[in-house]
């Protein structure tokens, strides 16, 4: 590290993180600002650095905050020292040949004192200036010259003009100049203008590593704006000649006084020196308590000594920055507060790529944040201590979880060998509480109907696999499946990566059992495997079985576990797959479970991400249900073990019944029937059993629209809801002999009209 050095008065250094080598500039004791774009004299102190230094990456100029040029305006400024050093070296542009007379010794004293001017001055306080003055000058001199009568004159006109060529033919050759080109008519020197579309820094506060471009890129458009937190402003700005809108997030860290950064750029200081222990990882939640109070306590001593009045709840706001940025994740967690966020990528080399998010309606898009390694390299510390896992040379990918006071993510690292230029990222949010059906259908997932038949089969102990390509929504839909289960039944999940919603589900006071197995990407031989995770639920007793996800060999244990009816409940999973036959074939064909155990499957759930016509939009539907039949041997397209229930239509844009739903042509659902007294061999019961419970999906999604109550329809509505459908079945029967749909959807709505008004709708 170069350091302790001064240019121009100015104390600068060289930093190095990673690949990147930084030029720092110091201008906290200096009366000059810190701005390439508007202050000549600080881009001339820059320049006489990197001539001195070399090519940097990224430009650095500190100040209360850091002004970050980064590596793209870094390369300008590059290919200018190149320039400046070629032409005062190679080409030796200011050494003019020796006056032959008194008319050549005039034209070559002047024409030395326009090059140095160009060259010394110009070029590097303004190098379009130096570009143009070259230019005219040369111009000028072109029409001069024919008047010039005297031959020694004329030499000597000439090799000047030949200078100025050779001054222009290398500028014109720079990035700079290219991207000037259309503001060059009528420029005047000195005019700054042009470097305000060229260079525009990403601010960073001192207590932070992390960059933001705190600008919307030029000729943007603003598609949306919204809060999704109270201290943070999201902007959604559509941009010229890309496809892909732009995220553009301006948290709290950057809407700070200068007093409060001067606050919060000590107190980082002092915690800095603050080493968490492992042990400290064990509950993250304490940690942060801990780091909190900390935090305030310190900031307040700081805030007293220095005469400041800051008032409390401002001193808690800079305590949660200063804990996002110690023991936190930095800007992830703000990124985090935006539900409409469902995936986060941080991609490599850091630092040179904006973080990217998915948003669930305006997909995927590049964001102003720009993360750093020393952050990145902390994050990776802290999941390895979170997790337990390894993630080195050796053990390059870890997949673990995140869990924060307001949200909750799955996390996949991956570094080198595997990822060559470093580090990458991939966070996928979960919803802070469970999705439920109720949610789905609001958004067109599916339709009520579906709702009420999966209901049905959920309420019938039936095994289902919820099938779908990446990020189709499977988990999340599994999660809404769990909340239809009865908090009478005991519940064990098995998961290799906790996605599903067990602690919301706890707190709702259901009977849930996690087990958490071996990361089926390179997974620790010190933790149990998926497949002796689920052989170990047989021996906990009666339970519904929900295991995350079956990507191996785990899947000859969960067929054992339906096969036999270990459970006497509920048995689901999500797979990767594209239709009911590439299920089968991947489980068969690819994980080994043999053709007659597969048929212990009794629905497969079907949800895919489709895409609009202009293929800019994305929305997740499921597009079938379908029940696998058990008389077929070999192939159950051929011989009709596949038999849909409900299938996608694209023009409705909905699930629509088969005339297998409503005609009754169901094996599965006739065995939920078969088994219960009132149903047994009467279809008529059966669906419209089924359609009482539609129509109970679709009066909670009525009534959260028509009140403005979104509230309806989360879990910690939903899961009371089923309860007292089920109560008021059971009542009418007991008094009626047969619980009739129309009456127990008349009572079912007193029951909800007297909730509602009990919260004062």
């Amino acid at each position: 590290m170069v350091e302790n050095q001064k240019q121009n008065g100015v104390p600068f250094k060289i930093e190095r993180e990673g690949a990147d080598k930084n030029l720092v500039l110091d201008y906290t004791q200096t009366h000059s600002y810190p701005s390439l774009e508007d202050n000549e004299l600080c881009l001339g102190t820059v320049m006489d650095t990197l001539i001195e230094v070399g090519e940097v990456t990224n430009i650095i100029l500190s100040e209360e905050r850091n002004y970050v040029y980064p590596y793209d305006q870094a390369l300008l400024l590059n290919e200018l020292r190149n320039v400046y050093i070629k032409l005062i070296k190679e080409d030796e542009i200011l050494k003019l040949p020796l006056a032959e007379n008194a008319a050549q010794e005039d034209v070559l004293s002047s024409a030395l004192i326009t090059l140095r001017h160009i060259i010394l001055e110009l070029l590097k306080r303004d190098p379009v200036g130096a570009y143009l003055t070259a230019l005219r000058t040369h111009r000028l001199k072109k029409v001069e010259v024919d008047d010039v009568k005297d031959p020694y004159k004329k030499k000597a006109v000439h090799e000047y003009m030949a200078r100025l060529k050779t001054i222009i033919d290398k500028l014109e050759k720079t990035q700079l100049i290219k991207k000037s080109d259309k503001y060059l008519a009528g420029y005047k020197v000195g005019d700054r203008s042009v470097y305000r579309v060229l260079f525009e820094p990403h601010i960073k506060p001192n207590f932070m590593y992390t960059r933001l471009m705190s600008q919307p890129p030029a000729g943007a458009r603003e598609l949306d704006i919204y809060k999704p937190h109270e201290d943070v402003d999201v902007t959604i700005y559509e941009t010229p000649n890309q496809v892909k809108p732009m995220y553009h997030v301006r948290p709290l860290e950057f809407k700070l006084n200068d007093e409060e950064y001067s606050l919060l750029t000590k107190a980082r200081e002092i915690l800095s020196k603050h080493k968490p222990r492992k042990e400290e990882f064990v509950d993250p939640k304490r940690m942060r308590e801990v780091f909190f109070n900390v935090a305030k306590d310190l900031l307040e001593q700081i805030a007293e000594s220095r005469g400041a009045k800051i008032k409390y709840e401002r001193i808690e706001k800079l305590a949660e920055i200063l804990v996002r940025l110690t023991v936190g994740f930095g800007l992830v967690e703000v990124l985090l507060l935006d539900r409409d966020i469902e995936n986060i990528y941080v991609n490599p080399p850091v630092g040179r790529v904006p973080i990217i998010v998915t948003h669930n309606k305006y997909g995927e898009m590049n964001t102003n944040i720009l993360p750093n390694i020393n952050d990145v390299r902390s994050w990776t510390s802290r999941f390895r201590m979170l997790s337990g896992r390894p993630l080195d040379e050796s053990h390059p990918v870890l997949d673990t979880e995140l869990s924060l006071p307001h949200a909750r993510a799955r996390v996949a690292v991956i570094q080198s060998p595997l990822s060559p230029k470093g580090y990458a990222y991939a966070f996928r949010q979960h919803r802070p509480k469970p999705w439920t059906l109720p949610l789905f259908t609001s958004y067109k997932m599916l339709t009520p109907l579906a709702s009420g038949l999966l209901w049905f089969l959920v309420d019938g102990a039936r095994t289902m696999l919820v099938a779908g390509t990446r990020g189709s929504g499977k988990s999340s839909f599994l999660g809404s499946l769990l909340v239809q289960i009865m908090r009478k039944y005991r519940i064990i999940t098995v998961e290799d990566t906790l996605e599903l919603p067990v602690t919301a589900l706890q707190e709702f006071g259901y009977d849930i059992v996690p087990i958490k197995v071996r990361s089926a990407i390179l997974g620790e031989q010190n933790e149990l495997s998926a497949a002796d995770g689920i052989r170990t639920t047989l021996r906990l007793g009666d339970s519904a079985l929900i295991v995350g996800e079956v990507r191996s060999t785990e899947a000859l244990a969960l067929y054992e576990a339906m096969r036999v009816g270990a459970l006497a409940n509920v048995v689901a999973g999500t797979i990767h797959g594209d239709s009911p036959y590439g299920i089968f074939d991947r489980v068969v064909n690819d994980l080994g479970v043999p053709r007659t155990s597969f048929k212990a499957t009794d629905i497969i759930v079907l949800a895919n991400k489709l895409r609009s016509p202009d293929g800019l939009h994305e929305y997740r539907r499921i597009t079938s249900i379908t029940e696998v039949r058990k008389e077929w041997e070999q192939d159950p397209v051929a011989e009709r073990g596949f038999v849909t229930l409900m299938e996608y239509d694209a023009r409705k844009d909905q699930l629509i019944p088969t005339s297998a739903l409503v005609e009754g042509e169901s094996d599965v659902l006739k065995s939920i029937a078969g088994r219960v007294k009132e149903w047994a061999g009467n279809w008529d019961r059966v669906y419209e059993n089924i359609e009482l419970r539609a129509n109970i999906m679709k009066l909670i999604t009525d009534y959260a629209k028509k009140l403005k109550r979104p509230d309806l329809l989360e879990a910690d509505f939903v899961i009371p809801s089923n309860e007292a459908f089920h109560r008021v079945s059971e009542r009418i029967a007991q008094k009626q002999g047969y619980a009739t749909p129309k009456r127990v959807l008349l009572e079912y709505e007193i029951w909800l009209k007297a909730k509602l008004k009990k919260h004062g709708t």
